[in-house]
């Protein structure tokens, strides 16, 4: 089988992370991509499901929330998980 030398464009951050999961793996880049690239045309199609995230609307209500009170400053603060416990009496 001959091979063809193919160049892409990666965010460094994910080449990284990548490369140190295909590591542990006992796989090096070219042949994780290798791999990647055999089951897409095997499938006819990409090796996972592509889809937009669905949430629930009280999920999406509960980010909401979330990200309010990230932003407010009033908005009372814990340094840490057991604080927050016994300020709820738990």
């Amino acid at each position: 089988m001959a091979t063809t030398p193919t160049q892409i464009r990666i965010d460094s951050d994910i080449k990284l992370q990548a490369t140190e999961l295909f590591k542990s793996l006992g796989l090096d880049m070219s042949t994780a991509v290798n791999m990647f690239l055999h089951q897409a045309v095997i499938r006819q199609g990409l090796p996972f499901p592509v889809e937009l995230p669905h949430y629930k609307p009280e999920v999406i209500e509960a980010m909401d929330e979330a990200l309010r009170l990230s932003r407010d400053p009033s908005a009372k603060r814990y340094s840490s998980f057991e604080e927050a416990l016994k300020d709820i009496d738990l």
